[in-house]
């Protein structure tokens, strides 16, 4: 689907070269927009910026960068003010499925705190970061990518996703005035580079197979499939759109009905 709804927009998406940054990065330039994408591995973020660019024109800027870092950060909001004026932040650099999956006795403190550096501090050093861009100019969509386990007990790194629908909460007050929506979405289980891993240290854990696992999570899924990428991307580019100027503060699941739990 190619449309002009984001023409002459910039965005920048964190996490931008894999999985599901990648194809948030894909969907926003079929949309018009032009897109930073930044983490940590520079060769990654080019073969997919020059991919997407070969696939649909357009133009894609690859920038190394890295979100635990703040002058690290206030460099990609600079970099990303010279191509034209920022609008959109997709925060979405963390480690899939968080460090710490253990029970209390093998869990690594040091590890949850990474994990809460990268995720948590990473994405509101990017707010930080952006937020004068699109004051300067009265309008801004700030997309949040949490996860599932913030929504369960499954694992401890889950409190990194609850700590963002906080954030995403606290930070809808303060940037509402200036025409700044800010969201979460959590995705479900979603094909992409990592999931396969997922996969196979659940395997580990319960003693079955990896294709066990995954059949385990169909089973469990209303919809009865593991989602796409490009389906949470196309969520994601409509909390990043004009036409969600009235929604802020929300955090809403992308997960083809796996999680029963009601949320108010």
């Amino acid at each position: 689907m190619s449309t002009t709804e984001l023409d002459g927009q910039i965005a920048i998406v964190t996490g931008g070269g894999l999985g599901i940054g990648k194809a948030v990065t894909r969907a926003l330039v079929r949309r018009g927009a032009t897109v930073v994408i930044a983490a940590r591995r520079l060769p990654i973020l080019q073969a997919a910026a020059d991919e997407i660019m070969a696939e649909l024109g357009g133009k894609v800027v690859a920038v190394a960068a890295d979100t635990t870092d703040t002058e690290s950060v206030l460099a990609l909001a600079e970099r990303a003010a010279d191509v034209g004026r920022v609008s959109i932040l997709v925060n979405g650099a963390a480690a899939p499925a968080g460090l710490v999956r253990d029970d209390v006795a093998n869990a690594d403190p040091e590890a949850l705190l990474a994990d809460l550096d990268t995720k948590v501090v990473g994405y509101f050093r990017c707010v930080k970061a952006v937020v004068p861009l699109m004051r300067a100019h009265g309008y801004g969509r700030i997309v949040n990518i949490g996860g599932l386990t913030g929504r369960s007990s499954h694992a401890l790194s889950g409190m990194r996703n609850l700590a963002i629908v906080h954030m995403t909460k606290v930070l809808s007050d303060q940037l509402g005035p200036d025409g700044i929506t800010i969201n979460t979405l959590h995705p479900g289980v979603v094909e992409t580079e990592h999931i396969h891993e997922l996969y196979a240290r659940n395997a580990a854990a319960q003693g079955v197979t990896a294709a066990q696992v995954e059949q385990n999570f169909i089973d469990r899924t209303p919809i009865r499939r593991v989602l796409t990428a490009d389906e949470v991307a196309d969520a994601i580019c409509f909390f990043a759109s004009p036409a969600t100027g009235g929604i802020t503060g929300e955090s809403l699941g992308i997960d083809g009905g796996l999680t029963r739990g009601i949320f108010l």
